[in-house]
């Protein structure tokens, strides 16, 4: 009886911290109605994949993209829809048509690869002998002087296959969701780790620089790097010079590592090697340009002064279509704000879509914009500091916050494939908790029912997150997002799920609707400065 009465007491307990936090069901249920019936996500993500197609920052396809979202959120009726500047000189733009690469002997074979973000055409086919050098620090360029004019030059090891340990595709299981739901206490950080990882990323920079300008001044052909994922992937990012200042280099391509394992064995048994590439890619631009989001907002009422923002990163790596990365965020984004204005709600805050460039290049677009409106460390002096992705500079004094940094409310990230949506991170704000709890429940018959106090990074929600500014992102099943097509050439249309895309628009229109609807803001975790740290 005790038992059974402890029971009554513990249920009546979690009633009442439910209840603490209002739903409306009536508009939960318009909304989901409205994203099952009549959901647009997957052809707009046929379009905005298939028809404008990958979308580098500041190539041609993003431009493109920039104004298909503007005009399919002006066609949906959504208000202050635009684009702004976060970057005057982001870099400059670029394109690819086509990459054709073969061996020519001992046999023939053509070969897959793809070429690099930012780095030259060949100009037309060019044939040379294959040589292997790697260049792992500054002082191997020397090494290499006058031996490589003519060549086309292997710069990786080969690597040996690893067959894969889980399925191609899965969803979390049970198991792994209620091990979500633990806190992992890291150990203690090696003292200066964080000095040792910028000081890696400086000499990488350096190095970069460095070969660019010798592989040129030597008269490469083109290099040649295997790819990070086996079974024919090939993942392939940037390279060359984004800057218009820097040394652009030479034709860099990744290959898929069995073809390029055959390459690398072939020159290690002395044959006589030789390749023929062609590759068509260009700069669009001889000047660093400009680089801007896309936003569009559901006005609110009472406080309509406050913001509730969604968003995702619009740019993509030029491999395959940028459907997984990121085009499923951008749907499901656009779609909760085509939801919301279909059904006719009238928040009491404004609800905000932001639309990121460079994501990819270090969370560029979404911190440009936090440092533009809401806040941001005070510009650090130190060159090598400011080289980097303003998302992980140091600031030189205390945080200086905007006038609408007390009028900010929360900020709602998308980004990691099709997977559908099962859960949030919380971020160690405690008090969002029960909040997440409660907003969740009427999307648990969807697999959406946990809220896990952890931590996750690398994306557009760590820009908020910084700076004391409640940002979240969801947790999603992994599908094939880490296995197959996270920035390789099969991240296309193929990859994605409209069942996913359906039930995570949903839940994120709810969420919006239920932080803009809220007596107060999101409640904001304890904040220590960057300078305090």
């Amino acid at each position: 009886m005790a038992g059974a009465l402890a029971l009554y007491l513990a249920c009546g307990q979690f009633g009442v911290a439910r209840a603490a936090e209002q739903v409306d069901l009536d508009v939960v249920a318009k909304i989901r109605q409205e994203a099952f019936s009549r959901s647009q996500a997957a052809a707009s993500l046929k379009e905005l994949t298939e028809t404008v197609g990958p979308r580098l920052t500041n190539s041609p396809s993003y431009v493109r993209a920039t104004e298909w979202a503007q005009d399919k959120l002006r066609g949906w009726g959504l208000s202050n829809v635009h684009d702004e500047v976060y970057d005057p000189a982001f870099g400059r733009g670029w394109e690819f048509g086509s990459a054709k690469v073969e061996l020519l002997s001992p046999r023939r074979l053509p070969i897959h690869a793809l070429p690099k973000a930012w780095t030259r055409g060949t100009n037309g086919p060019v044939e040379g002998e294959l040589a292997i050098a790697t260049f792992k620090e500054l002082g191997d360029i020397d090494k290499q002087k006058g031996k490589l004019r003519g060549k086309i030059v292997l710069v990786d090891d080969a690597r040996a296959y690893k067959a894969a340990e889980k399925a191609d595709f899965r969803r979390y299981s049970d198991t792994e969701l209620g091990e979500l739901q633990t806190f992992p206490v890291a150990a203690d950080a090696e003292p200066g780790a964080q000095d040792k990882r910028l000081e890696e990323f400086r000499k990488r920079q350096a190095l970069s620089k460095a070969l660019n300008k010798f592989l040129a001044e030597e008269g490469v052909l083109a290099t040649l790097s295997i790819s990070s994922w086996d079974n024919g992937i090939v993942r392939v990012m940037g390279g060359g010079a984004r800057k218009a200042a820097d040394p652009v280099g030479v034709t860099e391509l990744v290959v898929s590592a069995e073809h390029y394992n055959q390459l690398v064995r072939a020159v290690q048994a002395k044959k006589d090697v030789r390749m023929r590439i062609d590759v068509d890619s260009r700069f669009t631009s001889d000047n660093d340009l400009p680089a801007t989001n896309v936003f569009a907002e559901l006005p609110g009422g009472s406080k309509a002064g406050e913001v509730v923002m969604i968003g995702a990163h619009l740019d993509s790596w030029h491999g395959g279509t940028g459907a997984a990365d990121n085009g499923a965020g951008v749907i499901v984004m656009m779609e909760a704000m085509r939801i919301l204005k279909a059904i006719g709600v009238k928040p009491k805050r404004t609800i905000r879509l932001g639309l990121w460039g460079g994501e990819e290049q270090g969370l560029n677009g979404s911190a440009g914009y936090v440092a533009k409106h809401l806040a941001d460390y005070p510009e650090p002096t130190d060159p090598e500091q400011k080289a980097l992705p303003r998302a992980f500079q140091r600031g030189t004094g205390p945080l200086q916050r905007r006038a609408d940094y007390g009028r900010f409310s929360t900020y709602f990230n998308f980004d990691n494939g099709t997977g559908k949506i099962r859960g949030i991170y919380a971020q160690e704000n405690f008090a969002a908790v029960p909040i997440f709890k409660a907003w969740l429940e009427p999307f648990n018959d969807l697999g959406a029912d946990i809220v896990t106090t952890r931590n996750t990074g690398s994306t557009d929600h760590i820009s908020f997150d910084r700076v004391g500014l409640p940002g979240f992102q969801f947790v999603q099943d992994p599908a094939d997002y880490s296995t197959h097509v996270h920035h390789s050439e099969l991240d296309t249309y193929d990859h994605v799920l409209p069942e996913d895309l359906k039930q995570a628009a949903a839940i994120i229109a709810s969420f919006a609707y239920n932080a803009a609807n809220r007596d107060q803001p999101m409640p904001r975790k304890p904040f220590v400065e960057r300078d305090q740290q």
